[in-house]
């Protein structure tokens, strides 16, 4: 018997993008939990799978050959397991080609711009001693916006990211677009991606993969000491 999938996880856009896809392909996995708070990433057994000390991360047991394979940063483990199960990764080359691009458009731009302006917008004003600064709030939000400008016109002519079919394209947009509200962005302009949204979210895995130790996410706003784990240089 195929032995679980180890996903090591942590319930935030990154994490969600991995629970998502394997409840997508009803793959087994067994649950890692990665408190990113406490500074579980930096952990030594941790880092062995993971040494960017970033989670997600997995371990198949049934890798390449049948011998075990550990895959860390998100995107790549997205195509890994595409590969692997043959699912939402289209059928012909020129569908993996408009996958590749979008998947490399979250990674490189939608995932860090975004992510930046969470940072600036929400925590960084709430740290000690604050950091509120004008600049950096409204350079990420407007790139921000941007990005999503991009993936309207994209979904204005496509019911999804890459095309007419659902893919991990999809799957790694999702996590940090359903948090548009928190990067103080609008969708009265952007009513493909709102409808896109919705369409995900009432996928039965999306709810599963984003359900998964949802109790666990917590707004660090609030918690000094996850702040200094979180923001602080790590070597």
């Amino acid at each position: 018997m195929t032995q679980p999938i180890d996903l090591y996880f942590w319930p935030t856009p990154n994490g969600w993008k991995i629970s998502i896809a394997l409840e997508e392909m009803d793959l087994p996995y067994h649950l890692h939990l990665v408190d990113i708070g406490a500074g579980d990433q930096f952990k030594p057994d941790f880092l062995k799978i993971a040494p960017n000390n970033r989670m997600p991360a997995i371990v198949d047991h049934d890798g390449p050959g049948g011998a075990p394979v550990s895959v860390f940063e998100s995107g790549a483990i997205l195509q890994y397991l595409a590969r692997k199960t043959g699912q939402f990764y289209g059928i012909t080359e020129r569908d993996r080609i408009s996958v590749d691009q979008w998947l490399m458009w979250q990674m490189g731009g939608l995932g860090p711009m975004a992510g930046q302006a969470h940072h600036f917008l929400k925590y960084a004003p709430a740290m000690d001693p604050p950091n509120d600064l004008p600049y950096a709030k409204d350079r990420y939000r407007s790139e921000t916006a941007r990005l999503y400008s991009v993936l309207d016109r994209q979904l204005a002519n496509n019911a999804y990211v890459a095309g007419d079919f659902y893919s991990i394209a999809d799957i790694s947009i999702w996590g940090w677009a359903s948090l548009w509200e928190g990067q103080q962005q609008t969708l009265d302009d952007k009513p493909h991606m709102a409808r896109w949204l919705d369409d995900m979210g009432a996928r039965p895995a999306v709810q599963r993969g984003r359900a998964l130790a949802a109790e666990k996410r917590a707004d660090f706003r609030k918690d000094q000491a996850a702040q200094n784990t979180l923001f602080q240089q790590k070597p």
